[in-house]
């Protein structure tokens, strides 16, 4: 072996060398954040099923879900969320939405993206729904609200309206401005 190829082999090695610890040390950095920000995000669950209760610890509803994921330390987000009251609370409503938010004081749920609260045991006998693109409710009080624009169909029958808010349990609507509405005897 001659200088020239002793010290091309020398330097070859140190570029190895020099790679091998650099392609090590920023593995090990991208892993570590990785690892961070898994710990962060909080959980998830596919097909959650998330039960709500009073105070007393009586069952008052049912949220299902596809998909829910934990978002920082306050807030859990649904996708393709359907909310059920139990029948011990005489609340007949059954609330649909792409997607709800719920913090941990779980006060108020925000139902977000055609949101659909319907009944069977709604006005005047007839099946009522109620169409929103966001809608506020307040499980334990069984109170829904929006400012937004509404569609309310009992029956054949059609109101439409900006802002509401329905008492649930004793089937009470309260329509806010620009009301309107269609009524077919």
């Amino acid at each position: 072996m001659n200088a020239r190829n002793t010290i091309s082999f020398v330097v070859l090695l140190i570029g190895a060398a020099g790679s091998w610890y650099l392609a090590r040390t920023l593995q090990s950095d991208d892993v570590e954040q990785h690892e961070n920000q898994l710990l962060q995000s909080g959980f998830y669950l596919k097909s959650a099923r998330i039960f709500g209760t009073a105070v007393d610890g009586q069952l008052l509803y049912e949220i299902e879900a596809e998909y829910a994921e934990q978002q920082g330390d306050e807030e859990v987000e649904f996708q393709n969320v359907e909310i059920n009251y139990t029948t011990e609370t005489d609340v007949p409503w059954t609330l649909k939405a792409d997607k709800a938010q719920i913090k941990n004081d779980r006060e108020v749920i925000k139902l977000i993206g055609h949101v659909v609260a319907s009944s069977s045991e709604g006005f005047s006998g007839d099946v009522t729904e109620i169409r929103t693109p966001y809608l506020e409710l307040e499980p334990d009080d069984f109170r829904a609200r929006t400012d937004r624009r509404v569609q309310i169909r009992i029956g054949a029958r059609s109101i439409t309206a900006i802002g509401m808010l329905a008492l649930l349990q004793t089937n009470q609507l309260h329509l806010k401005s620009n009301v309107s509405g269609k009524f077919v005897p």
